[in-house]
């Protein structure tokens, strides 16, 4: 399907970082089970965020190196939607996974202090969504996809920042959250809102933008990322992107554009309903139970 097939399996599924992947899970596994005892303040954690995390570390592996990442090399489409797994969907999961005792050991350590203007709110809404912007300028993107060693650091960057721009939408730990749910209802807003320009330029943009996806040579520099050998003599097999691609490159693009705002927007749909739910539950105790009045939330 779309031309996987002329690919081995080294090529597809990057082994390396499925063991990686793998051994990530397994010391999850096994701190929040019987390592837990030597974390203070510990509690058991459920099974259903156990899962989250876990299908967290899967989805993040097959965007970034299973076959949706060969294929995000050959069509845009794909690309937007390995993006907005590891950056809109990821996140969110594994914050939800961790739970909140192995977050308050993880930064516990005094040389976190200095670096605690890192966690202002406005630091991580424009530091995610200008970075995840300024990857999207043609040159940019271009040059990130042919130095290896530059794409994975700032895809590993762009996770960071993901985190931390999702960590003022549901903060882990309760006490350390700084917005109330007014302000976290928008602070999504602003998250759209400051994609949208992006998004747009890609949607209606009249000329390919990114000679990955329209230059043959350039597309055969960047596959070196997914496979072994040569990749020049990927040339002699196909003509380049245009072999895989489904449409025409003008019209890949644009439908990547449509896939990435469509999903930013679902998500960030789905996270406003979570917060202003749990807002509404709120005060439907603390009417109830005026001890319970949420008084105390950051405004």
């Amino acid at each position: 399907m779309w031309g996987l097939e002329y690919f081995s399996f080294r090529d597809l599924w990057s082994p390396v970082l499925m063991v990686f992947m793998m051994a990530a899970g397994v010391l999850y596994t096994f701190v929040v089970g019987p390592w837990r005892t030597h974390f203070a303040g510990s509690s058991p954690v459920p099974m259903k965020k156990q899962i989250t995390f876990l299908l967290a570390v899967l989805l993040l592996y097959l965007a970034q190196g299973g076959p949706l990442s060969m294929l995000g090399h050959m069509m845009f489409t794909f690309h937007m939607t390995d993006m907005a797994i590891s950056y809109f969907i990821v996140p969110s999961m594994l914050l939800y996974g961790i739970p909140d005792w192995l977050w308050r050991w993880a930064f516990a350590r005094s040389f976190w202090r200095p670096l605690r203007f890192l966690m202002n709110p406005l630091f991580g809404l424009f530091f995610f969504n200008l970075l995840f912007s300024f990857y999207h300028m043609p040159n940019i993107h271009d040059w990130i996809m042919v130095h290896y060693t530059a794409h994975a650091f700032f895809y590993v960057l762009l996770l960071i920042a993901a985190m931390m721009n999702w960590w003022h939408i549901a903060c882990p730990v309760p006490e350390w959250s700084r917005l109330s749910s007014l302000r976290r209802l928008g602070f999504v807003f602003l998250n759209g809102l400051l994609l949208t320009p992006a998004c747009v330029l890609i949607i209606f943009a009249g000329e390919p933008l990114f000679s990955v996806y329209s230059d043959p040579n350039v597309w055969a520099k960047a596959m070196g990322y997914c496979v072994s050998g040569d990749p020049s003599a990927l040339l002699a097999k196909f003509e380049g992107p245009a072999f895989f691609n489904l449409m025409s490159v003008e019209a890949d693009q644009q439908l990547g554009g449509i896939v990435m705002k469509f999903l930013q927007e679902f998500i960030n749909i789905g996270a406003l309903f979570v917060i202003f739910m749990g807002w509404y539950k709120r005060d439907r105790a603390a009417e109830d139970d005026p001890s319970l009045d949420d008084a105390a939330e950051i405004v």
